[in-house]
């Protein structure tokens, strides 16, 4: 098969910011559609009321969960390919791609017959009341059916990304999110020819949208950009793939489960204070997401310009990358945290109108923002070291800040402040984490590239 010119390494020349910036842009239109996407779920199932708001937050923790493996999946795929362009060899990109897809299918089939299982038992874990889980399983059991079509296009979207086309996943996730603001009011509210099904029509929004994005990322992979491979391969050759993609790439699902786990246990200690709180953390959250799409974006598109870079040998490249990363972060954490606490009233405002999810949001949004900087620096930190192939030193990284930082903060601050010593717990914890994450990668950097 003749060498596709899109799995060429386009990312190992060319001044360093300008790459970046190119890498970049494309992709904060993506990270905006995936938002506008979640903020659309919440916009509109907030219209249906506060226990309909607060069964979506207590879902946030387990959707993310989910997220986190297909991210670490996505990654660990991404980290190999972009190694494998940087290297020339486009038969293995090609087996990489194709083995990583089965992979995450067969993950995928586990964890919905687990999820379908489970519903109940889980959620009252979290904290959710009787009538809240109700309300929990209409919404879940529309979600697992349709898991597939959620997990398999972030790995192919990842795979996309490794050629260093952003433009492609971020035209995606934008058809996704319009699909969704479309869909959501019609099934939400029964517009027209379409049912009234509430909270479920949520979910069978996100499902048909998610459809869309699985069936253009398979064409781009397997017919635009012959990223895909229909030789027959024996199960060792698989085996082997899927070693090596998991070998980057369970780390970083297992260390990004811990921040929804550790989700979990906030919105268990918030719910102490009420549905409400509850409620207001979740669009906290998803305001929060919002306000990092730049920041997220860049950490997306990092990864493979490193892996390119360092699959060519080009440290002189990677070295310049981090210092530009580190004072865009920087700069754009500040912005927010001023932007933020002046215009949280009216944000609150827009997704609710009850006075405790209204105060929770703002009370949020006017403390943890001063630490995205950091949270930022700790992100493409962690980066940097998966794609140097030392995932457990970020998984390690991701627990100490959650479980020795976090958590036990948290459990003090709701003690002693209530809701904004569990808020304070959580600025601490982005700041501290952001600290160790910049030393141990510039030592580890060190070690690979002297």
């Amino acid at each position: 098969m003749t060498p596709n010119p899109n799995t060429n390494a386009k990312l190992i020349d060319g001044p360093v910011g300008k790459t970046l910036i190119n890498l970049t842009i494309p992709m904060i239109f993506g990270m905006v559609g995936l938002i506008i996407f979640n903020l659309t779920d919440t916009y509109f199932v907030g219209k249906l009321g506060a226990d309909q708001l607060a069964a979506l937050s207590f879902t946030f923790p387990v959707i993310f969960i989910i997220n986190s493996i297909a991210l670490g999946l996505g990654v660990g795929a991404s980290v190999v390919i972009s190694r494998a362009i940087g290297e020339g060899d486009h038969d293995k990109v090609r087996r990489l791609t194709t083995d990583g897809l089965l992979l995450s299918i067969g993950i995928v089939i586990v964890f919905t017959l687990t999820g379908l299982a489970t519903i109940k038992p889980l959620f009252t874990l979290l904290g959710a009341s009787p009538e809240i889980i109700v309300l929990i399983k209409k919404y879940m059991v529309i979600w697992y059916i349709g898991m597939p079509f959620v997990v398999v296009p972030m790995v192919g979207n990842s795979a996309i990304r490794a050629t260093g086309d952003t433009k492609t996943p971020s035209i995606i996730m934008m058809i996704a999110a319009t699909i969704n603001v479309v869909m959501d009011p019609l099934l939400i509210f029964g517009i027209g020819i379409f049912p009234e099904m509430g909270i479920q029509g949520a979910a069978l929004a996100t499902v048909i949208s998610r459809f869309t994005t699985f069936s253009v990322a398979l064409y781009v992979l397997g017919i635009r950009d012959k990223m895909l491979t229909s030789k027959f391969h024996s199960f060792k050759t698989v085996l082997a793939s899927w070693q090596i993609i998991l070998f980057i790439g369970a780390p970083i699902a297992a260390s990004r489960m811990i921040v929804p786990f550790t989700t979990g246990i906030i919105i268990r200690l918030l719910s102490g204070f009420g549905n409400s709180t509850v409620a207001g953390f979740g669009v906290a959250s998803r305001i929060e997401f919002f306000s990092l799409a730049a920041v997220n974006a860049l950490v997306t598109v990092y990864g493979p310009f490193i892996g390119q870079n360092l699959g060519a040998n080009k440290a002189e490249r990677i070295y310049s990358s981090i210092k530009l990363t580190r004072r865009f972060v920087l700069f754009w954490g500040i912005l927010l945290f001023i932007i933020l606490g002046f215009a949280a009233p009216f944000i609150a405002g827009i997704f609710s109108k009850d006075v405790v999810v209204i105060k929770t949001i703002v009370t949020y949004l006017r403390i943890v923002p001063i630490a995205y900087g950091l949270n930022g620096i700790f992100l493409l930190s962690t980066t940097v070291m998966n794609v140097l192939k030392k995932p457990y030193h970020s998984a390690g990284l991701i627990a100490v800040q959650m479980f020795l930082v976090y958590i036990p903060l948290a459990h003090l601050g709701a003690e002693f402040f209530a809701v904004k010593g569990v808020f304070l717990a959580t600025a601490i914890a982005y700041i501290t984490g952001g600290f160790l994450a910049s030393k141990v990668m510039k030592k580890q950097l060190f070690k690979i590239l002297q």
